[in-house]
């Protein structure tokens, strides 16, 4: 799906007109015009614009051109639902709605997010509590949210 097309969807979706949706960007109909028929695109102020209007990711704007994966505790963002908040409402796309919330994260150390991400995953994938342990600990220090962290515990070691 083209940029256009997910903004016309959008809008539709949303029961505005074109001039109505111009109107909460403060700017032209015709410039919604134009993106709608390809002829041009939002730029990237306009995209953030258009993410809060409609509470969707820019990542779902774009056409999900890459896979977003919650960079605390590796869990796949395949819907917007799932994609965490700043307290302006905002979405923060390298985060689950879990591990981050209104500017905060939910676990300040793997140990904790590991205690409570191991119960979970072994249910929801039918494994040992042990095994979710074992893939927890081989993936949560390559994110971002712990990759500085887990140097840091070595370098205290």
């Amino acid at each position: 799906m083209t940029i256009g097309e997910t903004l016309k969807a959008l809008r539709t979706k949303h029961s505005l007109t074109q001039q109505e949706m111009a109107d909460k960007l403060h700017i032209t109909r015709q410039a919604i015009s134009r993106w709608e028929n390809g002829e041009t695109q939002p730029n990237t102020e306009s995209l953030r614009l258009i993410s809060r209007l409609f509470g969707v990711s820019l990542n779902t704007l774009l056409g999900a051109p890459r896979q977003l994966v919650c960079q605390c505790c590796g869990m796949p963002l395949h819907e917007d639902a799932l994609i965490s908040r700043e307290p302006d409402g905002s979405l923060r796309e390298d985060y689950c709605r879990w591990c981050y919330a209104d500017g905060e994260f939910a676990y300040d150390d793997m140990q904790a997010l590991m205690d409570a991400a191991a119960p979970q995953m072994a249910i929801m994938y039918a494994m040992t509590e042990q095994a979710a342990r074992a893939l927890l600990a081989a993936t949560l220090p390559g994110l971002d949210r712990w990759r500085g962290k887990a140097q840091e515990e070595k370098d205290h070691a």
